[in-house]
């Protein structure tokens, strides 16, 4: 099982913890992490565009010009798609964006997400993170302890609102929890900070 260090919320090393090997010590699997990562993103889609076409733009009942003898070629609407003002062909309509991903294809690009961070020295496991107040300078007291650079997310076990109001002023800093925390948010940050007992979640839903 891969090792880690045990730090506190000052930065010092208190010992280390093991992690299980089915979660956090996986072959990444790069295909598995884009369908989810493309999965997500295309959810995100509102896919509320819209044009008219020459039947919903409003006006054009009149024939322009009489059929022949003008000279000109015939016309039957103003709001045909070759003139100004006209309709558009082919145009977007409101569409659902949505992929499907299998389940197990989730779990295992979360897994491989998880196990990359722990190869690139990215993951820092706390014993606890718990703050007094909401102040912003606590939240930003403890990252400087922990030599933070770069974005970061803080994923807790549990809802946490100190913790959650003390960094959400914080540029490139994000607070969430295990059951909400997806793989586009994990590859979104460089370090990943969570605690014991947010490993031990992930560990006994994923392993």
């Amino acid at each position: 099982m891969p090792k880690i260090a045990l730090l506190n919320q000052s930065g010092q090393n208190v010992g280390e913890f093991e992690l299980n090997d089915s979660v956090f010590g996986v072959e990444p699997n790069q295909q598995a992490v884009y369908d989810v990562v493309k999965a997500q993103r295309a959810a995100m889609r509102q896919g509320t565009h819209k044009t008219k076409n020459r039947t919903e733009v409003r006006g054009g009942g009149r024939k322009p010009w009489r059929q022949k003898g003008t000279g000109r070629a015939r016309a039957g609407s103003t709001r045909s798609p070759i003139w100004v003002g006209g309709g558009t062909v082919f145009g977007p309509t409101p569409r659902d964006y949505s992929l499907k991903v299998n389940r197990k294809v989730r779990r295992n690009a979360l897994r491989s997400v998880l196990s990359q961070k722990v190869l690139d020295g990215q993951f820092k496991v706390l014993d606890k993170l718990q703050l007094e107040d909401m102040r912003t300078k606590g939240m930003v007291n403890v990252l400087a302890s922990l030599n933070i650079e770069g974005k970061a997310i803080i994923v807790l076990s549990e809802d946490n609102k100190n913790v959650l109001f003390s960094a959400r002023n914080i540029p490139g800093v994000t607070v969430t929890t295990v059951g909400h925390a997806s793989v586009y948010d994990l590859m979104n940050y460089t370090t990943l900070i969570t605690t014991v007992d947010s490993v031990k979640k992930y560990e006994e839903v994923l392993g």
